[in-house]
């Protein structure tokens, strides 16, 4: 990540949450809501595959998650956990859970043309990400809190982090925290939220600083428990999205705030956004970042590593650019390896290269095949 002399290029993977669910032999739900047996599952694969370190992508929970529970049902192939604060959970068995309102309702979302982003009960609404991906209704978080302020967090928080730092002091544990434009596509729902950039631009713009401070604040609780990197999950920042100049506008100050934080700490920074990003490379180097994760290849997006590596290798280090679906799970074996030998042809020379699926290792990928990856790199050694 710092450009230094390396033995082999590194092999790191995001695995999808339901990579674990199918492969490890616990109850979906444990490793989604319960910290111990998340970490846990995290470290095993990755001294299974021999990846040189794994993503913490989930906060600790509350060590009491399960009082929180009313019932827990099968459903379909997975699980419905029925929550006494009145909202339902359904966690299938290769996928990541999603969380509703009683009898399957949709969680509500702020509505942009009426909000008041100096409201703070707007942070506390069901459907908005904190509530849903990270802690249903912030669990013991005071509904007065200002989320801006890192004493607000609980211990919880980081406990996966601290847990994951002692349990695997020789392996490089990264920290994910999401960017402030994703909190904001969460907070309206994402068709809403593409919308609001147009109709509503003065009103993002405040919520997206409210974001920012509350990222900034997350950052100053995960950096002393000592991460390797954090990563600032924008999966919804590229082409397919928002154009250069919504880009410019509604990402670039705000992830550069968030960066600086994670800088204040002498930790490096990186950031992970999806499918096409080949058009803004130059304004990611604008935040401040120092590496991009993703960079997939076409179909799915539209980086050329090589082209990427030789205008921007010595700005940035890469992580990725194995297409997911194409090359890793649809490939056949000569097919997969060529494509990983091509990628670390291209990435080695320099450092600043790590090996990785572009986004995350879908469920059906097979085990063998992420060993293989990191025997190929070994190979190249």
């Amino acid at each position: 990540m710092r450009h230094e002399p390396v033995d082999r290029v590194p092999v790191m993977c995001q695995l999808a949450l339901g990579h674990y669910f199918l492969h490890s032999g616990r109850k979906p739900s444990d490793i989604w809501f319960d910290t111990p047996t998340f970490v846990d599952t995290l470290a095993e694969f990755q001294q299974g595959y021999g990846f040189d370190g794994f993503l913490l992508n989930l906060p600790g929970r509350p060590a009491n998650w399960r009082d929180y529970l009313q019932s827990v049902e099968p459903y379909d192939d997975g699980e419905r956990l029925v929550w006494q604060f009145g909202m339902e959970t359904i966690v299938p068995a290769d996928d990541n859970p999603h969380t509703f309102l009683a009898d399957h309702q949709d969680l509500p979302r702020a509505e942009y043309a009426n909000v008041d982003p100096d409201d703070p009960k707007i942070f506390r609404l069901p459907g908005y990400v904190w509530n849903t991906w990270h802690a249903p209704t912030l669990w013991d978080i005071a509904d007065e809190a200002d989320l801006t302020r890192p004493a607000v967090y609980p211990d919880w928080l980081t406990s996966g982090l601290r847990l994951a730092r002692a349990s695997c002091p020789d392996v490089s544990v990264h920290m994910e925290v999401f960017s402030p434009f994703t909190h904001l596509l969460e907070l309206f729902g994402y068709q809403s939220a593409l919308m609001a950039l147009i109709e509503a631009e003065d009103t993002c713009h405040r919520l997206l600083d409210q974001f920012t401070r509350q990222v900034g604040a997350q950052v100053e609780c995960f950096a002393p428990c000592q991460p390797d990197a954090i990563l600032i999950s924008s999966a919804f920042a590229g082409g397919g999205f928002i154009s250069r100049q919504m880009y410019v506008d509604f990402v670039v100050p705000y992830e550069r705030r968030v960066v600086d934080a994670i800088h204040n700490h002498a930790l490096p920074a990186y950031v992970h956004t999806c499918g096409k990003i080949g058009d803004r490379l130059d304004l990611m180097a604008d935040t401040g970042v120092d590496g991009i994760d993703t960079l997939d290849p076409p179909p799915l997006g539209t980086v050329d590593l090589a082209k990427a590596k030789e205008e921007f290798g010595g700005r940035f280090f890469f992580k990725g650019n194995l297409d997911a679906v194409n090359e890793m799970l649809r490939a056949d074996d000569a097919a997969f390896e060529d494509a990983v030998k091509r990628r670390l042809a291209i990435g080695a020379p320099g450092s600043g290269y790590i090996l990785s699926s572009a986004c995350s290792v879908a469920p059906g990928v097979q085990p063998e095949r992420l060993r293989r990856m990191v025997e190929l790199s070994r190979e190249r050694a």
